[in-house]
Order: structure tokens, then C-alpha cells, then sequence
């Protein structure tokens, strides 16, 4: 394992020559791109496949179910059989299923396909991660997790745009795109080294462990913290707010695409700024700031007149995102030794994923069942959610200074 200690936080600290470097990075914009790819293109997919907004959601659901139950078992085979032997089948199925998705006939086919497709992603992200804490420690893990934080804002914020122009050609263009995947897979299978010192115990005593490091109190409030904001971030600003866009602004898919990069063009640049700002407050009281960031972008919204508002608005989102989800990460990664690692990082992402699956079906459900149209249904749950997720996080942060 290859450390750097002193003051360094920023980009000297991350070692460029470093291979896995290169693994984890492109494997975290995969992860990342399941989704905000497609974002832009679901309000077509309605006249599409002649579906409603509450199937629409389904899309995003089928695709983030697989990681509710899978992620968990995933991480504890990477903890035993090894990270190159998982994530490199993970990326190649990613890819094929992925892009199996433009070639679909019915709406039925796009959901086994983005369901296979889930599969794959479930675990990218977290093995990406955990190999950042395998390979690096000190200001260099800090500084390689703030810089991946910062990838995956980029990738976030290129992928709307990237979806919405392709969307504009033709709707299944952007599920093409996935087959990416595939040469991430290739590139690793040539590059990545397995680490070293993940020794093997025996499966009863590591299960052992591992419940013993998931009931700690301050594992139990970083998996309720991830639940909340996937479950806000997917049902809110990646389900709810592109069919607001389209039918009250009459938006089509390339300009609901720049309107969401917002969230991750602010997370990109705040992320890529990790390691100076996690010296200045803990990584608890950086996650609570970061739940009153995203509880003021919800009122922001909520209260915006027009796209151009919205997007300012969103720009807030990203601040929050850019501050919490590297201090979780390193908050994991930091909480346990090398052999649970993965397995603690798999109930993490486990969690998140859980809020992914639960908050697009949830939200559009609300909005046609409890309110006469789903956009003041939509309004609604935007500026609710918002009043608690702001609470949540003055609440955690007043808490945390005393």
C-alpha cells in the first residue's frame, strides 16, 4: 500500500502513476452513469412505450433494485475471493446489458435489461472505494477520494448533456452509449493488481465481524444519512423534477439535461476540494452541512420561477453532495480494517441504493394518487421533503458542536 503523509490534500497528493488510479476512477463513472444518463430521455419514453409517469420510475427502479440485496454479498466476496476477480465481470455486464437496452422492443425488455444492467452496477462504486482505501491511506486517501468524488461530479454532470443531445437523435441512442463499460472492463483486466494483505479468514468468523461493525452506532447513522439523501436525490431531483420540467416548462430532453447537470458541476468543483475541506470540520459535521445544503436547494426549487432559477438552485444541491458523500466514504473506509472493507462498503452503497430504488416510485406515486395533477403533486413533495431534510441536518449539526 502506498502512503503520503505531511500536509499535502490536494492534487500533488494523488499519485498519477498509479494504475489503480485509473481503475477506480473510470469504474466510479460507470457507477454514475447508469443513471444520470438517462435522466434527460424519461419523459420521452412515455410516448415511447405508451406508459405512464409512475412506470416511468421503473425505469430508475428496476436498475437500482439489484443493489439492495446483491451489494452486501458482492463486497463480502471481494473481501474473500479478491476485488480484480468482481469488478471486472461487474463492468463487462454493465456494458453488454447496458447497451442490449436500445435494441429492446417493449417496455418489458427495458426492464429486464436495466435490471441485468443493475447487476453490474451494483457494486462499481463501492469496489472503486474500498480499492482507494486498499491501495492508499493519509492525505493521499484523501486527496484520491476527493478527486474521485470530483470525477464522479464531472461524469454527472456531462452525462445529461451527453444523454440529452444523444436523446435528440433518436431515444435509444443513449443506452448505446453504455457499451463504454465493456472497454472499462478490458482496461482493468490489463492494468489492475490485486491488493495486497486481504487475507482470507473463515466465512463464520468474518460474518462475525461484520455484524459486529455494522451495528456500530456510527456505522447505523451513516447508512440512515445515505438512505435519506438517495432516497430525496432520486425521487425528488432525477425522477420528480425532469417530468416538472417537461410539463410545466415544456423542456425538452437536451435543456432538462443542462438543467441538472447543475447538481453535479457543484459537486465536481466542491469535491475536488476534499482534502482542504475536511480539515476544517469532521466528517460528521460536514455530512450535516451538507443536509442543510440540500434541504435550502429543495426550497429553492420549490420557489423558482423558471428553469434558470431551478438550475441556480441546484447548483446548492451539488455544494451538499460534494461535501457528504466523500466524508461517508472516508467515513467507511476509515471505521474498519482492510479484510471488511468491502463488505462494509457494500452495505453502504447496499443502503444507497435502497433510497434510489424507493424514491422515484415514491415520489410518482404520491403525485398521481394523492393530488389532481402530478405537478402540484410534484411542487408539494419537492418543498416537503425539503423542510426535512433541512431539519435533519441543523438538527445533527447543533447536536454535533455541543
Amino acid at each position: 500500500m502506498s502512503s503520503q503523509h505531511g500536509d499535502e490534500s490536494g492534487l500533488a497528493a494523488i499519485p498519477w502513476r498509479s494504475s489503480a488510479l485509473y481503475v477506480v476512477l473510470a469504474s466510479s463513472l460507470m457507477g454514475v452513469m447508469g443513471v444520470s444518463l438517462i435522466t434527460p430521455v424519461l419523459p420521452d419514453l412515455r410516448a415511447v412505450f405508451t406508459i405512464t409517469d409512475a412506470q416511468v420510475g421503473l425505469v430508475i427502479t428496476a436498475y437500482t433494485l439489484p443493489g439492495v440485496v446483491l451489494t452486501p454479498f458482492i463486497g463480502l466476496v471481494a473481501d474473500r475471493v479478491g476485488r480484480r476477480r468482481v469488478i471486472i465481470p461487474l463492468l463487462v455486464l454493465f456494458g453488454v446489458a447496458g447497451a442490449g437496452i436500445s435494441f429492446a422492443g417493449s417496455f418489458t425488455e427495458v426492464l429486464v435489461l436495466r435490471f441485468v444492467q443493475g447487476i453490474g452496477a451494483s457494486a462499481l462504486v463501492t469496489l472503486a472505494v474500498t480499492l482507494i482505501g486498499d491501495f492508499y491511506d493519509g492525505a493521499q486517501r484523501d486527496a484520491v477520494m476527493g478527486f474521485n468524488g470530483s470525477m464522479l461530479g464531472t461524469g454527472a454532470a456531462l452525462y445529461p448533456l451527453i444523454g440529452g443531445a444523444l436523446a435528440g437523435i433518436r431515444w435509444n441512442a443513449p443506452f448505446l452509449f453504455f457499451g463504454v463499460g465493456v472497454l472499462v472492463g478490458v482496461f482493468a483486466a490489463l492494468t489492475l493488481d490485486e491488493p495486497e494483505g486481504q487475507q482470507s479468514t473463515g466465512t463464520a468468523e468474518y460474518l462475525s465481524r461484520m455484524r459486529q461493525a455494522i451495528l456500530l452506532p456510527e456505522a447505523l447513522a451513516i447508512f440512515a444519512a445515505i438512505f435519506v439523501i438517495f432516497f430525496v436525490f432520486y425521487g425528488a431531483v432525477q425522477t420528480a423534477l425532469p417530468l416538472l420540467l417537461s410539463d410545466e416548462f415544456g423542456l425538452g430532453a437536451g435543456r432538462i439535461g443542462v438543467v441538472l447537470a447543475m447538481v453535479a458541476a457543484a459537486s465536481a468543483g466542491v469535491s475536488s476540494q476534499y482534502g482542504r475541506i475536511s480539515q476544517w470540520r469532521s466528517a460528521p459535521e460536514l455530512v450535516a452541512l451538507g443536509f442543510v445544503a440540500y434541504g435550502t436547494s429543495l426550497f429553492g426549487i420549490w420557489l423558482a420561477p423558471s428553469p434558470l432559477f431551478i438550475g441556480a438552485a441546484l447548483l446548492l444541491f451539488g455544494v451538499g453532495f460534494g461535501i457528504v458523500m466523500p466524508s461517508i466514504d472516508t467515513a467507511i473506509v476509515t471505521l474498519v480494517s482492510g479484510r471488511l472493507r468491502a463488505g462494509m462498503m457494500g452495505m453502504r452503497t447496499s443502503m444507497l441504493r435502497l433510497g434510489q430504488t424507493l424514491g422515484p416510485v415514491s415520489f410518482t406515486f404520491l403525485a398521481e394518487a394523492g393530488f389532481a395533477t402530478t405537478t402540484a403533486g410534484y411542487r408539494v413533495l419537492l418543498v416537503a421533503s425539503g423542510a426535512v431534510v433541512l431539519a435533519a441536518g441543523v438538527a445533527g449539526y447543533l447536536l454535533l458542536r455541543h
